[in-house]
């Protein structure tokens, strides 16, 4: 098995070399880091629902849609991206997804935990710090006769941008986002206050990868590997493949495993209702309500969000909540009854 120990790559390169190996047949560890900034899609996305391509073409930050699973994410130098291409006939990989996720984490986390920053593996592709932060997702899926598994190691991050390349149904609902990836998504810089050498933690990486496959052999591109580069970037920031539409229905963005932003909107009789949440296990943690109908008094609204705070996010549960508040406080909402807030705040069955 080939070690890739690359550096920074030009355009999208940095994600095309492990698709490129993969319909190869070529089994290896690359590591490398994007020489500019790249926005990037999972496989099962819908790129104009996830991404501002409007913010992104006018910052001259490409878009690709990738060929594994995972969310859309912004991607820079401060990332050190792990990518695992091995036969699915090969006797380490399992049949068992979730197992090659854990069994491939574990070599990252020994590399965090070399640095002085204790990591863990949370299902289904997190690893997180120890106070829960998130540190490493990551991402998989079958390109031709391999299986690829893919991450990342945060130096740094620049979550002002990360936040602005999502699409939003209204620019109001970005700060909730940035909060929460503040909030839950560190980096080595934030653990310890200073960012190791990369050559050093790249050298680390080898070395717990190398207790799972063995002896790496170094490898180099060759032209011909560049060329195959070159050409699956064109196809794959084709608009047939970029804007390709899946069944996948986005209701908001995964801060870490567990963690999610979820808004919505929703026009009743009585006015448009935004709502933006931060759902931690399907508890409400945060709430924002907001829009041009009416409350009176106009005050209690604070009040409403905070008795749907703390709360599972159980149809039957928040419209007893919704409607006791209006018992008790005596709130009027014109034309807007609980079930539009439930609308809004995209609460099933």
């Amino acid at each position: 098995m080939y070690v890739f120990n690359l550096d920074k790559l030009s355009g999208q390169q940095s994600m095309l070399i492990f698709h490129l190996l993969a319909r190869m047949g070529v089994e290896a560890l690359v590591l490398v880091s994007p020489k500019i900034p790249l926005a990037s899609i999972g496989y099962f996305q819908n790129a104009e629902e996830e991404m501002d391509l409007r913010f992104c073409k006018k910052t001259n930050i490409p878009v690709m849609r990738r060929e594994v699973g995972g969310g859309a994410t912004y991607l820079d130098e401060n990332q050190i991206f792990h990518q695992v291409i091995i036969k699915r006939d090969n006797p380490i990989f399992s049949r068992n997804i979730s197992e090659n996720y854990e069994r491939f984490s574990l070599p990252v986390i020994e590399t965090y935990r070399e640095f002085g920053i204790e990591t863990g593996f949370h299902p289904v592709n997190d690893i997180l710090t120890k106070e829960g932060r998130k540190i490493d997702g990551e991402g998989s899926g079958d390109i031709g006769d391999c299986f690829v598994w893919v991450g990342g190691i945060l130096l740094d991050f620049d979550y002002q941008v990360m936040s602005r390349v999502l699409k939003v149904p209204e620019e109001k609902f970005r700060d909730k986002i940035y909060k929460s990836m503040k909030e839950n998504l560190t980096t080595m810089k934030k653990e310890l206050g200073e960012i190791p050498s990369r050559e050093e933690i790249k050298s680390v990486l080898i070395e717990k990868f190398e207790k799972i496959f063995g002896k790496l052999e170094p490898a180099n591109l060759t032209s011909t590997m560049i060329r195959g580069m070159e050409k699956l970037e064109k196809e794959f920031t084709s608009p047939a493949f970029l804007l390709k539409k899946t069944p996948r229905i986005s209701k908001g963005v995964k801060i870490r495993e567990g963690v999610e932003v979820i808004y919505g909107i929703h026009k009743a009789k009585g006015g448009l209702i935004r709502a933006a949440q931060e759902v931690e296990k399907e508890i409400i943690n945060e709430i924002s309500l907001s829009g041009d109908f009416t409350f009176y008094p106009k005050d209690y609204l604070e009040g409403l969000e905070g008795k749907l705070k703390g709360n599972v996010r159980e149809k039957s549960l928040l419209n007893s909540k919704i409607e006791e508040f209006y018992d008790k406080e005596k709130v009027q909402s014109p034309g807007v009854e609980s079930e539009d807030f439930l609308k809004a705040m995209k609460v099933e069955e």
